[in-house]
């Protein structure tokens, strides 16, 4: 999709339409299914979309629009049906489906730099825990009133606007950190950004050997050998020194900085071509997903969950990825200057329009104003105007000390 190849149709179609179904179109896969595995996915990314909160509210979008049934390949469908399939959907599936949509984005991307031609692509690691009904979901027990699943999370930084995950790990909540990262820390280009969850003796020296590039915050447990001290740039950074640790022989580079409330950070990192307010930098970016899993909590409505059964829950995780996935793809194509989160609204509030509507809310141009006029501030108080609704009890006034 372009801004030539945007048309008259609705833009949700076109979402539609930019998904790789190519490999649910053999009809083995869906032998004596009334239902296709092509048109669930479809549905299952359309609710993410536009945040259908329910089986029912499924069930009124499909059949209010016909020409949405139409793409999707349905003519009716029920809520016991779409609840009973996303459970017995092979998550399989759906990650290879999302593996896709990465690719695509990939390619998009090839020509981002990362956060600055001299630090390049970030990989920020992290986990965010989503809540489950205590209840109904015993498989996920963590403790007495607390049922939960985890999401380990691998966020790509191409630029200052734009990161997008291009890997998740589905788990139950008693899987840590640290046992998540054999499968999400592999070799690649871009520098790994984690917390103190991650790093460990044993990690680090695997991460030396197989040459990653990390900036990791590190726990007051871990002992270091001073080889080489740095003079330090800036007065928030206490130390910046070359250091060994453990029985490791490889050096790697050891900073210390003191954060705007006071508290101590210290951080170890292969990066000694950057300086030490560049690292600093990096370290500071991992805050973008912590931003990233509050902003899919709160937009993707990845707490509501659809199924209480280990495999829905892990298939509505890659649904809701690749349904962001499939905007960040139009932004890409359509040029957007905007920000991923600011176009997924717009895309949102255009599903329902000819796709030709959302590109030109985008080339808006908007009206320059002369701003605001100050107005001086009076010397007297204004008293409140409450009206004639509602009841008003006179406060008391505070006491002076």
């Amino acid at each position: 999709m372009n801004n030539k190849s945007i048309g008259q149709e609705i833009l949700m179609c076109q979402c539609l339409s930019l998904l790789p179904t190519e490999d649910f179109d053999c009809p083995l896969i869906d032998y004596g299914k009334k239902l296709s595995t092509k048109a669930l996915l479809k549905i299952f990314v359309a609710a993410q979309l536009d945040q259908w909160c329910s089986y029912s509210h499924m069930e009124e979008k499909l059949r209010a629009f016909p020409t949405l049934r139409k793409e999707i390949g349905i003519k009716s469908i029920s809520g016991s049906q779409l609840s009973r399939h996303i459970n017995d959907l092979p998550t399989e599936m759906v990650q290879k489906m999302f593996v896709k949509v990465v690719k695509k984005i990939h390619q998009l991307t090839q020509g981002f730099e990362g956060l600055s031609k001299d630090i390049g692509r970030l990989n920020i690691v992290d986990s965010t825990e989503i809540s489950l009904p205590e209840n109904l979901c015993d498989w996920a027990f963590i403790s007495k009133g607390h049922n939960a699943v985890k999401m380990h999370t691998r966020l790509v930084v191409i630029s200052k606007d734009i990161a997008y995950p291009d890997k998740i790990v589905p788990s139950t909540g008693t899987v840590s950190d640290f046992e998540s990262s054999d499968f999400i820390i592999e070799e690649d280009d871009a520098t790994y950004v984690m917390d103190r969850g991650y790093p460990s003796k044993k990690n680090l020296m695997d991460w030396l050997e197989r040459n990653i590039s990390f900036v990791v915050r590190i726990r007051k447990s871990l002992v270091t050998y001073t080889l080489e001290e740095y003079e330090p740039t800036h007065p928030s950074i206490k130390r910046d020194a070359k250091v060994n640790f453990g029985i490791s022989n490889v050096p790697v580079r050891y900073i210390e900085f003191l954060d705007e409330k006071g508290r101590l950070y210290r951080i170890l990192t292969t990066r000694f071509d950057l300086t030490d307010q560049q690292i600093l930098e990096i370290y500071k970016n991992r805050w973008l997903i912590e931003l990233f899993f509050k902003w899919i909590k709160g937009h993707l409505k990845l707490t509501k969950v659809w199924s209480t059964k280990p495999q829905g829950i892990w298939n509505q995780m890659f649904l809701a990825l690749i349904a962001l996935g499939v905007s960040l793809i139009i932004k890409l194509q359509t040029k957007s200057e905007k920000t991923p989160w600011e176009f997924f609204r717009v895309l949102r509030t255009y599903l329902y329009l000819p796709g030709r509507r959302m590109l030109k809310e985008l080339n808006r141009k908007r009206k320059k104003s002369k701003g605001r006029q100050k107005v001086p501030i009076p010397l007297v108080k204004e008293k409140p105007l409450f009206g004639n609704v509602a009841v008003v009890k006179k406060a008391r006034k505070k006491k002076e000390n």
